[in-house]
């Protein structure tokens, strides 16, 4: 990241890998036929191997991904590390049976050293980092923080009602030469019953990453790039 400009910071780093392999990781294989099995979705091998190729490109000490479900794109990353483990790596789960599944993965990899599963809310998560932040400047409670103070890597699959507040705390948790990767949502589409509440949330969520694309631009560079099952979207500090 030190040898190119930070405006090409992202085309760097979203660009294929072709020295690594295209192949799914077997346990992440594994993971991907569960979730077929369980009626759950989850992000494309494309876009999946893209993402691992990035941040294998960026070297990462402290990595956070919010919206572990069951592991499938965590498997990915472990795997990415398991031969030269990385400082952090937070995964943030708000489902209690997901986190319970996590923490078999993690085991499976050997990787309760340097890796820590985290049940929660993200924001309720974000509020509780700022509060501690205040208490922890006298050194009191440091021990009691769930989250990094900064990331260099944060991995964001949330809902799309709630997307926009999840990257909007994210990117405050960079680090400033961190990056941010989600995926494009899926653009609403037909009429909604004026009582359906989840359908306008979803129509609410997306006008609201329109106005976030449009104001982050100011103070972050973005990049999509699309891929077979979906659009990697990158933020970077300017």
């Amino acid at each position: 990241m030190s040898e190119v400009s930070r405006d090409q910071v992202l085309p760097s780093l979203l660009s294929a890998d072709h020295e690594r392999s295209r192949d799914e990781p077997e346990i992440a294989a594994n993971i991907a036929t569960q979730l077929e099995h369980m009626g759950l979705s989850t992000w494309s091998i494309s876009v999946l191997r893209r993402l691992r190729d990035a941040i294998g490109r960026q070297e990462p000490k402290r990595i956070l991904e919010v919206g572990g479900g069951i592991g499938h794109r965590s498997a990915w990353l472990f795997d990415l590390f398991k031969d030269d483990p990385i400082e952090r790596f937070d995964i943030v789960e708000q489902g209690a049976k997901f986190g319970v599944i996590l923490h078999r993965l993690q085991t499976r990899y050997d990787a309760i050293s340097w890796s820590s599963i985290v049940v929660n809310d993200f924001a309720t998560l974000c509020a509780e980092e700022k509060a501690w932040k205040l208490t922890t400047a006298s050194g009191v409670g440091a021990d009691e923080r769930r989250l990094s103070e900064q990331y260099d890597a944060i991995i964001i699959d949330s809902p799309l009602s709630r997307l926009v507040s999840d990257l909007q705390h994210g990117i405050e948790l960079l680090s400033n030469n961190g990056v941010l990767y989600t995926t494009e949502p899926e653009t609403p589409v037909g009429d909604y019953e004026e009582l359906d509440d989840d359908e306008k949330a979803k129509v609410d969520g997306f006008n609201a990453w329109i106005e976030l694309i449009h104001s982050v631009q100011s103070t972050h560079h973005v990049a999509f790039v699309p891929l077979f099952g979906g659009t990697i979207v990158a933020f970077f500090k300017r």
